[in-house]
């Protein structure tokens, strides 16, 4: 038997570390020193296979950052008659257009590699572990402490199968769980209950994301075809995005704003 699979059985049986989290931490912020080092002391070959290296990531790096800052930027007009001269009267006025953007699909699928979009709630309270999570004692004597339940409410998909209770590190109880969404759309002033298709984003980490935890600022996407949405080149939009701007385990219930 390969030696990872014990690992994952032993992680699967006792879990981790309980300060696996935090050593993880420090290790990736120890990491840029660490870089900085091999950068100074690489010669040679190794010396330019590291700089091109570092190069390719620092290019994506900008272009990530530059999707995060896109805005519709306002510039001048090109008049396309460069030597012609302009009238007195035209001289005040200042011709403005929109930039140049890519249609409006290509835009919106480049956002959401660049995880942004324009939300009603930009900054959110971040939920600290022990809010989010109930540690839960287990075994003969209660002396195993690696499980964790889940204190928030829940997306969990239709065709869900739990993993057999021995061996299932988060429990996200049904009672938390939940599948539809109160989703207001912003220029209709109007309020539909919409089925949740999955969760997006989670303000407080990928982890939460991943377990689809749903808290207030959550990026849901929301099955929108009964609206009757469509797109510019005349299809019919299946589903789209919104963000809660309620907490749900207080409230009983998902509200969103559907992100247009």
């Amino acid at each position: 038997m390969p030696q990872g699979e014990h690992i994952e059985l032993h992680r699967k049986r006792y879990g981790r570390r309980l300060d696996h989290e935090e050593r993880t931490r420090k290790k990736e912020a120890r990491s840029v020193k660490k870089r900085a080092a091999m950068a100074q002391r690489a010669l040679g070959i190794k010396g330019k296979m590291f700089a091109k290296e570092r190069a390719k990531e620092k290019a994506t790096m900008r272009k990530t950052i530059a999707m995060h800052e896109e805005r519709d930027k306002k510039h001048k007009a090109d008049d396309g008659q460069k030597g012609a001269a302009m009238p007195a009267y035209l001289l005040e006025r200042e011709q403005v257009e929109r930039a140049k953007v890519l249609s409006n699909t290509i835009k919106q699928k480049r956002k959401e590699k660049a995880g942004k979009w324009e939300v009603p709630l930009p900054k959110v309270r971040p939920v600290a572990e022990d809010e989010m999570f109930k540690v839960l004692r287990t075994g003969k004597r209660k002396k195993k402490e690696w499980k964790r339940m889940v204190t928030k409410v829940t997306f969990v998909p239709p065709g869900f199968t739990r993993k057999p209770p021995k061996y299932e590190r988060f429990i996200r109880p049904t009672g938390l769980r939940m599948n539809k969404a109160h989703v207001t759309h912003p220029e209709l002033k109007a309020t539909f209950q919409l089925e949740i298709i999955g969760v997006k984003k989670n303000p407080n980490g990928q982890a939460y994301t991943g377990l689809g935890v749903v808290t207030k600022g959550t990026i849901i996407e929301v099955n929108v075809s009964e609206l009757g949405l469509v797109t510019p080149g005349g299809k019919v939009v299946w589903g789209k995005y919104a963000q809660v701007t309620n907490n749900p385990e207080n409230d009983g219930c998902i509200n969103a704003v559907l992100l247009v």
